[in-house]
């Protein structure tokens, strides 16, 4: 079988710098390295990171409290994933006396950063994005409580009049097209609106490199990450709009080999906690099959 992988696929910089991070805090397992919640949303990932002593605590929103009482016979290190914290989380955090250390992706905190200077002007805040996505939950807390969270048109029209200044900033993994469409509409109603599209570059890469895949001949597409993971899902989508058949799999295990010996090429594309070694034994598995 063919097989056209994306460039794109796998771990962005963000999911790379995090995962460096914490590898350099905990030196091949010389210190014990605590996420607050997972680092990056790939179980297997977590998994192969959790022999160099790198622990997820906590939960997926990065909301509950953390027991960090027992003691253990070497240094400890607490470290901030990639999708970023509210200010109070990183307040609290702080407070619980362990070495601290911030894997924030640069791109969030960018837009952390234009949600803050807009919430201390006045503005009210429109985040394009899921309400229970840890990263959207983050930025709410830089708002001072003037963000409004919105995932589609529909919902704007639950948005209460605004009398002052409006801004609009996007999660960084949502979909180029939906936010457009977002902007125009407030931009109807609201005309001076402050508009910041701070969709990542990667994840506008990938959704294009897909794309790319079916124009290269893809008859169907492979999309490889976390089932929870929120920018592999809307690659799952947007493949799926794409009118080609569509497989979200975790990792080879998980591909229906009598379904795909019906195609000739497959494209192949990944999430951005995907990493490389479960790209590559899929891409491998494929590639051995007899159509």
């Amino acid at each position: 079988m063919k097989v056209i992988r994306a460039k794109s696929a796998g771990f962005c910089w963000g999911v790379e710098r995090a995962v460096q991070v914490a590898r350099d805090e905990a030196q091949g397992g010389k210190k014990t390295v605590y996420t607050d919640g997972p680092l990056i949303h790939n179980r297997q990932m977590m998994s192969a990171l959790s022999s160099e002593d790198i622990r997820e605590v906590g939960d997926y929103q990065s909301q509950s409290e953390l027991d960090l009482s027992k003691k253990e016979d070497k240094e400890s290190v607490l470290v901030v994933r990639a999708h970023g914290i509210s200010p109070e989380r990183r307040k609290y955090l702080r407070g619980l006396g362990l070495p601290f250390r911030d894997g924030t992706c640069p791109d969030v905190g960018i837009i952390a950063g234009k949600v803050k200077v807009h919430a201390d002007r006045g503005y009210d805040v429109v985040i394009f994005g899921d309400p229970e996505h840890p990263e959207v939950i983050g930025l709410m807390g830089y708002a001072k409580g003037k963000s409004h969270v919105v995932r589609n048109l529909t919902e704007l029209a639950s948005l209460p009049p605004f009398k002052g200044g409006v801004a609009l900033v996007s999660q960084s993994t949502m979909f180029t097209h939906e936010f457009k469409e977002v902007s125009r509409k407030l931009s109807e109603i609201y005309p001076d609106i402050a508009v910041f599209d701070t969709i990542c570059g990667a994840t506008k890469e990938r959704q294009s490199d897909l794309v790319g895949l079916v124009e290269g001949g893809a008859e169907a597409i492979v999309v490889i990450g976390g089932k929870h993971s929120a920018n592999t899902r809307k690659l799952a989508k947007l493949a799926a709009e794409q009118q080609k058949p569509t497989y979200h799999i975790e990792t080879f295990k998980d591909l229906d080999l009598d379904s795909l010996k019906k195609f000739q090429t497959v494209g192949v594309t990944a999430g951005a906690s995907t990493p490389e070694f479960i790209i590559r034994e899929v891409c491998e598995k494929l590639e051995k099959l007899e159509p």
